[in-house]
């Protein structure tokens, strides 16, 4: 027994708190939330824990008193202190017939109908807004003498149970790491409280030790609770068996019990370096049952929470939705199977979210195979696995950060591809024009689907393009032009006041990418891609040269009207129309030279003769007081 006298005190109440604890330990494979497995390079997302841990959870048991602990705090008369004079112990614990405290189990007020109406990630209606001055207060209190003081430190900015567990559920999630060497050492000692203090490492555990004996300190009901989870190692569609690999909390708020996994809220664990990184994760606070279900299966059925509770098989069949999935506004998403087979060797996923959202893809690690077009609440994705066999399908999300996290993953099982079905690998992310198109100033698009179908190899598509917006286009086929040049001269660009204009003449029948980039014109930097069309032609007959070559000074608001082949006969006279404009003089350049006259209408209208010449030029002058010709457009001459 140890007595903490005031210097002060001249006579003394003296209050007695009795616990019995029953302790049973078990061991078993730990596992902690995982890294997003195949994620993009620039991020492995997702919770993570290596290694094998020791299992320790609390029952309070009445007719034991083996481990009784007896405290006896010393106090001036009517100066109680201030940690038990604002919160009582007594109307928060029951208390047995020997004088033992245990939290009351779940019951019929505690259980939430099943499925989640959307409306809310928590289990209690929460304005994460008035958390703000308290978890800033609660993430920069610093351990002094004990679990005691920093509790009581803790409920300075504390007013209500909730505000208790909220910033008891701060500090851990910001000050304790995961130990990775402790857990695959099964070091018991790294489990205890006092010694999670001195170290500010534990694992799984000893996060759910800590978090509830400092609720119980504080005088709010909290229990540990041990069970299955869909963590590190996990894989889609496996099987639970024997010890179990996880704990977490479940605390008494409101007159009814919530669900909390301080581990999964702290931060994740990179797989490929074993190293913790503090990522705060929001989403494992009084979390909703039927989300929590997901990842975290308990012992004992009660403390799911939910009516009906869920069996273990239907834990491990359900789909498993990330904590990112809801995080990011992530609503819903089609099928709601795991384990997904193509119809005629394609499957579609569609993912339905509460505002505009980024997405991308991975099959078997790579951005090939499918289709994904943005929309308004979400995005739709078809997929074309390119041979038969078992994939794996990842869908990522890109939230207010410049990071995409994984959300979502299928397996994948092709038991017939359609080889019909070819998709250019430089086919990228999204397809098809969309609210982000929008965004960056692409508006009205002539072809709102992201499919283009033409049956002579050649399309116009035409878009309204905000002011001070240049854009750029490039064409790709798996077997078509490569370099950088060529891909850009089957694209011949026309511009009309706010609006662009792309003709495309196909260099052969097949599947090409139309990729669309965009910049701001007085700004530096690269040119953005913004999305792609598909344009798809089945005629083998197909065989078109390419554009003429544009140079620098080819204005954005110049139009070509003829010729538009790049490559022009041998031997012929070839005529010349054109609009250009704030140019004085435009002339033909091949073996000789042919001037160009302005129209009534204000086209340049001439022609020349390619007879004895390789190439032709286009040349203006765009002052009558300069000497020299700008070249604007090239052609090749055909070989005689």
């Amino acid at each position: 027994m140890e007595l903490k006298k005031d210097s002060n005190a001249v006579s003394i109440d003296m209050l007695l708190i009795v616990h019995s604890e029953k302790r049973r330990a078990a061991q078993g494979a730990h596992s902690d939330r995982p890294a997003d497995p195949g994620a993009p390079p620039q991020r492995r997302g997702g919770l993570q824990g290596v290694g094998n841990g020791i299992r320790r959870w609390q029952k309070l048991e009445g007719n034991d008193l083996h481990g009784t602990q007896l405290t006896v705090e010393v106090h001036p008369r009517d100066a109680m202190p201030q940690l038990f004079k604002k919160f009582s112990l007594a109307k928060r614990l029951q208390v047995d017939k020997n004088g033992n405290t245990r939290p009351r189990q779940p019951g019929g007020k505690d259980t939430h109908a099943y499925p989640w109406d959307r409306s809310s990630l928590k289990s209690m209606a929460l304005d994460l807004r008035q958390f703000e001055k308290l978890d800033t207060y609660a993430s920069q209190v610093t351990v002094k003498s004990g679990l005691e003081e920093l509790v009581s430190d803790l409920l300075q900015e504390a007013h209500s149970d909730l505000e208790i567990v909220r910033a008891i559920w701060i500090w851990i999630c910001h000050h304790i790491e995961y130990d990775i060497e402790a857990a695959q050492e099964k070091d018991r000692q790294a489990f205890k409280p006092t010694v999670i203090l001195q170290t500010q490492k534990t694992n799984c555990d000893g996060y759910a030790g800590l978090f509830e004996r400092m609720c119980r300190i504080a005088g709010v009901q909290c229990v540990t609770v041990p069970g299955y989870s869909k963590g590190f190692g996990y894989q889609l569609g496996q099987s639970f068996s024997g010890e179990f690999d996880h704990a977490w909390n479940a605390v008494f708020l409101e007159g009814r019990w919530h669900l909390v996994d301080s581990t999964w809220g702290s931060g994740l664990v990179d797989s490929s370096t074993s190293k913790f990184t503090f990522l705060y994760n929001e989403f494992y606070f009084l979390t909703h049952p039927a989300l929590f279900i997901e990842d975290h299966f308990p012992d004992n059925k009660n403390w799911q929470l939910l009516k009906p509770p869920q069996s273990l098989r239907q834990f491990e069949n359900n789909m498993y939705h990330k904590s990112e999935f809801y995080n990011k506004g992530m609503l819903s998403a089609q099928p709601q199977t795991s384990i997904i087979k193509t119809v005629n060797g394609k499957a579609t996923v569609t993912i339905e979210s509460c505002s505009p959202t980024l997405f991308m893809f991975m099959l078997n690690g790579k951005q090939e195979h499918g289709l994904l077009s943005l929309r308004k609440n979400g995005m739709k994705l078809d997929v074309y696995p390119p041979t038969a066999g078992t994939y794996k399908l990842q869908i990522f999300a890109k939230g207010n950060s410049e990071i995409y996290s994984s959300v979502l993953e299928y397996t994948l099982k092709c038991h017939c591809a359609d080889n019909d079905v070819r998709l250019p690998a430089e086919l990228h992310q999204p397809v098809g024009p969309s609210w982000f198109s929008e965004q960056m100033g692409i508006t009205k698009p002539s072809h709102p689907e992201p499919v283009i179908y033409t049956s002579d190899g050649r399309c116009s598509v035409s878009f309204g393009v905000e002011e001070g917006i240049s854009v750029l286009a490039s064409l790709h086929g798996d077997d078509g032009p490569v370099t950088e040049e060529t891909q850009r001269r089957y694209i011949f660009q026309l511009h009309r006041e706010k609006q662009t204009e792309l003709k495309v003449q196909l260099p052969h029948a097949g599947k090409f990418a139309l990729k669309i980039f965009v910049k701001k014109r007085q700004e530096p930097g690269n040119y953005l891609f913004v999305f792609n069309y598909l344009i798809c032609c089945t005629n083998t007959k197909v065989n078109w040269p390419m554009f003429p070559e544009s140079f620098g000074n080819w204005g954005v608001d110049n139009e070509l009207l003829e010729p538009l082949s790049g490559v022009l006969p041998a031997n012929r006279n070839v005529p010349f129309k054109l609009k250009l404009h704030g140019v004085a003089k435009a002339l033909v350049k091949g073996q000789d030279t042919w001037p160009l006259t302005l129209s009534p209408e204000g086209y340049w209208e001439g022609s020349c003769s390619t007879a004895g010449c390789r190439e032709v030029y286009v040349m203006v002058l765009e002052n009558a007081n300069h000497s020299f010709y700008s070249y604007i457009l090239k052609y090749q001459v055909n070989a005689q």
